[in-house]
């Protein structure tokens, strides 16, 4: 794992239920970007990071330059998208009709599932990670009927299906509640 000073750090949670944790790497303590790390989490803490094996599920990247994102200095992590380098992507459709090359910009987001069983019950938690400061979160519950046979996965697959049904829908009301507070207008975008 590399790091720079400035780059955003998200670490998993250590139990199901428990939020992620997100900060911003102020200092690099080992050689060639390794670790340690000091990291200014967003809850205000600043402390010294040494991650273990899959403990990190994102490290913000330098720009084509070799300089690290811009974002809104200390404590002020960066609005969704901005800081990312624009991308050409190939086959995507080109942006603004003009005929002009327009490079679209490509954004990573990446979904998280933990899924916890105990017994007949099963418990899966999505959260969506991005370059947002904020995560979204849901979760999805699923029972095992006494009569039905003993198969993990089934459980697994409700359980997350349920959670990222709830995920989706959460991301659709966060939409909305942007495109309202944007045009100060109520805003509900369709479904499907």
């Amino acid at each position: 794992m590399r790091a720079f000073p400035g780059a955003r750090i998200v670490l998993a949670a250590t139990h199901v239920g428990e939020p992620t944790r997100d900060g911003r790497v102020v200092e690099v303590r080992g050689e060639d970007g390794g670790p340690p790390y000091v990291v200014e989490w967003s809850d205000g803490h600043t402390g010294l990071l040494f991650p273990g094996p899959g403990s990190v599920l994102h490290v913000s990247e330098k720009h084509e330059d070799g300089e690290p994102p811009a974002d809104g200095g200390p404590g002020k992590p960066s609005p969704a998208g901005e800081g990312v380098p624009a991308v050409p992507v190939a086959g995507a459709p080109e942006v603004g009709g003009s005929g002009a090359e327009h490079p679209g910009h490509v954004r990573e987001w990446t979904v998280r599932i933990s899924i916890y069983e105990s017994g007949d019950d099963t418990h899966a938690q999505a959260v969506l990670l991005g370059d947002s400061p904020q995560h979204l979160k849901a979760e999805g519950d699923s029972h095992r009927a006494p009569d039905d046979p003993v198969v993990p996965e089934i459980g697994d697959e409700v359980a997350a299906g349920r959670a990222l049904r709830h995920l989706a829908e959460r991301l659709l009301v966060t939409a909305d509640d942007d495109i309202a507070a944007v045009t100060g207008e109520e805003a509900h975008v369709r479904r499907s």
